[in-house]
């Protein structure tokens, strides 16, 4: 049956991400940029020369990685953002497909399977969780020296450093593939993405 002629148009946008997603986001990414920032700034000596007052760039850091959970826990108000969560921890039939096609660097559509997030991106956010939440505890270790033993903030130094280092290799990949996908990206700036992408990258998504 042919449509109407008064039928609206198909909507060329979809809604992808609503206020709390992109907030909570974008927060936690200029977080995450002082604490790496900051990092480097203390790890490499040629940037500390030319920052200088370590004591102020350790203050920075400190309290970006302090802070660095509160983002995600204030979104957790809202019911889109826990519906988001709760799709980021749920591991499907068709994640398994998607991650053997990305193996195989197969990148034909049909042949990586997603929902609103592809397994890619599921392994992402559960790993960047993790190691913040190790990234935390370690660093409150070095920071309040006086409460444990010298062994364990010794430990704590030795995983702090080398996660750090592999946050960010990590976090460099992350942007990278980002800016490789405008529509993506346009996806947490404006919380709207075209319907032919949403169809074609998430084809078991449906908005």
């Amino acid at each position: 049956m042919p449509p109407r002629a008064d039928a609206p148009p198909a909507a060329t946008t979809v809604r992808r991400f609503g206020p709390a997603q992109r907030w909570a986001h974008r927060a936690t990414a200029v977080l995450m940029g002082v604490c790496v920032a900051t990092a480097a700034c203390l790890y490499l000596p040629q940037l500390a020369q030319l920052v200088g007052r370590r004591a102020l760039v350790v203050t920075l850091h400190q309290w970006a990685g302090l802070l660095l959970p509160v983002p995600v826990l204030a979104a957790l108000v809202s019911r889109a953002f826990r519906a988001d969560l709760g799709r980021l921890n749920r591991f499907g039939p068709h994640d398994r497909v998607w991650l053997r096609a990305a193996l195989r660097r197969d990148r034909r559509p049909a042949s990586r399977p997603a929902g609103k997030f592809n397994a890619g991106q599921k392994l992402y956010a559960a790993w960047i969780a993790g190691a913040t939440l190790v990234m935390l505890g370690t660093g409150l270790l070095m920071w309040f020296t006086h409460l444990t033993p010298l062994v364990w903030r010794t430990a704590a130094t030795f995983v702090h450093d080398w996660l750090a280092l592999t946050v960010g290799i990590v976090l460099a990949g992350h942007i990278g593939m980002a800016l490789a996908d405008p529509e993506a990206l346009r996806g947490l700036r404006t919380g709207s993405v075209g319907r032919e992408w949403a169809e074609r990258e998430h084809p078991l998504w449906r908005p």
